[in-house]
């Protein structure tokens, strides 16, 4: 006949055996002598052994050879109880929200912003992945990220927030501007900027080339910065080695883009709505962000 080991007796066996008697059992563990007596018996019932004796000095007890293997047992099985307990009353795991950056804004002051997201929310933990903004879109419709910074035409569509974005044309400080062809340095397809700076120049019907293309921000500030190539970037991306050009130059002012925070089709979670409100009130893309 099979039985569960109880895990009061259990426990009420192993305070006889570590206190060496019933009297001082029953003070821990807050028992009668009589009631720790009848526990022990009921154990010894149920495994069908004697598992304490007498010891040398008549005064204690001591288990016996059964005893000392089922006490190892026990300690065992009441660790791994309380191991349990402790591990279920915990606070749940953290809901996960998933977040797409523009490849050219996930910056250090982005990643400052979404620290204090992470320090403000410990029960949310951040997924973020970058990329171009045609390629999170597509993730948005996939339902691969719930949430993404995207970098798009003003009014595109529908959004959370958004913030109009000023782009400036921009050379490196000291060198001349070719004009045919205009090289360009940008980055890949997919990319407004790049699209924009291509299409300005066909509307004026300037020949053009692509000097150089990078996948980071860094790139292609460094590519202009030493005469590689001209670039159409937001204006808080602009360094001391960038000269900034005008109509004198024949780069009229560009209209602003617009960064629009968008969400997926799938309906919004409490912890996706959570980040949506802190960028939404703490992004500011006037500052400097790469």
């Amino acid at each position: 006949m099979t039985f569960a080991f109880d895990l009061d007796l259990l426990g009420t066996f192993v305070a006889v055996v570590e206190t060496g008697g019933f009297t001082r059992a029953a003070e821990r563990i807050n028992l009668t002598q009589s009631t720790v007596s009848q526990q022990i018996k009921k154990l010894e019932t149920n495994v069908g052994h004697t598992l304490l004796s007498r010891d040398k000095s008549g005064s204690g007890v001591e288990p016996t050879e059964q005893g000392e293997l089922l006490l190892s047992y026990a300690r065992r099985i009441l660790s791994i109880s309380e191991e349990a307990t402790e591990t279920m009353r915990r606070p749940t795991a953290p809901r996960t929200v998933r977040l797409g950056v523009p490849e050219d804004f996930a910056g250090r002051r982005l990643i400052d912003l979404l620290s204090r997201f992470s320090m403000a929310t410990p029960h949310i933990r951040l997924d973020t992945v970058s990329g171009w903004s045609a390629q999170l879109n597509r993730l948005l419709e996939l339902g691969e990220i719930d949430l993404a910074l995207v970098k798009r035409e003003p009014g595109e569509g529908t959004a959370i927030a958004r913030w109009p974005e000023d782009l400036v044309w921009v050379a490196g400080a000291g060198h001349n501007v070719p004009t045919d062809p205009v090289p360009l340095a940008v980055f890949p397809p997919g990319c407004i900027y790049r699209e924009r700076a291509i299409r300005l120049c066909e509307s004026q019907g300037r020949p053009w080339r692509i000097a150089y293309t990078s996948q980071g921000l860094m790139g292609v500030q460094a590519a202009v910065a030493s005469g590689l190539g001209i670039s159409l970037l937001p204006a808080n991306a602009v360094l001391p080695e960038h000269r900034r050009l005008g109509k004198d130059d024949g780069f009229a002012p560009e209209a602003p883009s617009e960064l629009a925070l968008v969400k997926s089709k799938s309906r919004l979670t409490s912890e996706v709505r959570i980040l949506g409100d802190f960028l939404a009130t703490n992004l500011d893309t006037a500052g400097d962000v790469s």
